[in-house]
């Protein structure tokens, strides 16, 4: 058996262990120490924002936002509809109804101008408008932030970017040109996951250019406690604090971002050219945009029938390649089906067809070519 080439896994060096047992040895080990306020501020510094609060997952720095949004039960939250499942979660944490809003066929993220016909429709016949938008760069494609703060603004409504695969993706022409993701909206949230462009083993960052919303956030995720002598809360909180070992982690992660996202549009660029003039369809690349392809996803030929996704991943699997189905659309998810649902066949055509290949970041070019020729006899042989 050829040996296994992996989805997506970390890239853990020596510095990381330097800066980790250093953590270790001073004897913050959890939420309280020097990495953390560092790693809070070289993200924010990173990515442009004004503020950074370090979280124990993108999942809690999205609920946070909800929870500095005001999305109280019964609001309603427009989401991205294709999309992970915790994009989602942190809007029903809060008891919120859901308005899922489909994809763009060109950037595989929200339909933003859908969303905005349904907005005015709202207005026109006096129904509930959502109290917070959150839009997903999936995949690490910019979604259109620009149109969704425009809209936002126009309507009063929190825009919540949800960043966490998209970390090191921007804008280089239009209005947002020189922006990072995570710093056009209100708020927006990091994920550091172990199969992220870079890790702290687990966690997430808060951003905001708001010093309000960035001291409530660090206020919400330690648990709400007050300076005081003894314990004293002044309302609901979480336990949503990065550790120090983490944070340190992260710091030293941080410090080989840019390598890392050199080496994610690295294998981007050769499989695109692998793939160009097959009938496999690569992901978007758009103009005035610099995606950062955290897992390179592919679509396979719809002219091979429906189950040729799952067909493609059993032929890979053969020998040894994992890879991924994109997932099932929120709509299409057992305890949303009853939440409502702006169009959805784009994203249940990007679920139905669509399989991330190989691309960690310390992926060499033989293995990446084992991927590919093995695509390419799959094609060959699906197409006899």
């Amino acid at each position: 058996m050829a040996s296994r080439i992996p989805l997506a896994v970390p890239n853990i060096g020596e510095r990381e262990a330097e800066l980790v047992n250093e953590a270790v040895a001073s004897g913050f080990v959890s939420s309280v120490g020097q990495f953390v306020s560092e790693f809070e501020q070289k993200f924010a510094d990173y990515v442009g924002a004004k503020h950074a609060v370090a979280c124990a997952s993108g999942t809690a720095a999205l609920h946070i936002a909800m929870r500095l949004a005001d999305v109280q039960p019964g609001d309603l939250v427009a989401v991205s509809d294709f999309t992970f499942m915790a994009s989602s979660n942190a809007a029903s944490y809060q008891f919120a109804d859901l308005l899922l809003v489909d994809s763009l066929a060109e950037s595989w993220c929200m339909d933003v101008a859908s969303l905005r016909r349904e907005i005015e429709r709202r207005t026109a016949a006096g129904e509930k408008l959502p109290k917070a938008i959150e839009i997903v760069h999936i995949l690490g494609q910019p979604a259109d932030a620009q149109a969704a703060r425009e809209l936002a603004d126009e309507y009063g409504i929190i825009l919540i970017e949800d960043a966490a695969e998209a970390l090191g993706a921007m804008w280089t022409e239009g209005p947002l040109e020189g922006r990072h993701v995570g710093t056009v909206g209100h708020m927006g949230a990091f994920s550091f996951n172990g199969n992220k462009i870079m890790t702290t083993g687990g966690g997430g960052m808060f951003t905001t250019d708001d010093p309000e919303l960035a001291a409530k956030a660090k206020h919400l995720s330690t648990q709400a406690r007050l300076p005081d002598r003894g314990y004293l809360h002044d309302e609901i909180g979480f336990n949503y604090r990065l550790t120090n070992i983490a944070a340190a982690l992260g710091v030293a992660q941080l410090e080989r971002l840019d390598g890392f996202v050199a080496k994610k549009r690295e294998i981007a660029a050769r499989y695109a050219d692998a793939f160009d003039g097959t009938e496999i369809e690569t992901p978007p690349r758009l103009p005035g945009q610099e995606s950062t392809y955290w897992l390179y996803s592919v679509l396979v030929p719809a002219s091979r029938g429906a189950g040729a996704r799952d067909e493609l991943q059993d032929f890979l699997a053969e020998v040894n390649i994992e890879s991924r189905s994109l997932w099932r659309p929120l709509h299409m998810q057992p305890p949303l089906s009853h939440e409502l649902t702006l169009d959805g066949a784009i994203g249940e055509d990007l679920f139905a067809r669509g399989l991330s290949l190989p691309c960690s970041t310390d992926l060499t070019e033989d293995d990446q070519s084992r991927v590919i020729e093995r695509v390419h006899e799959w094609l060959k042989l699906s197409g006899e």
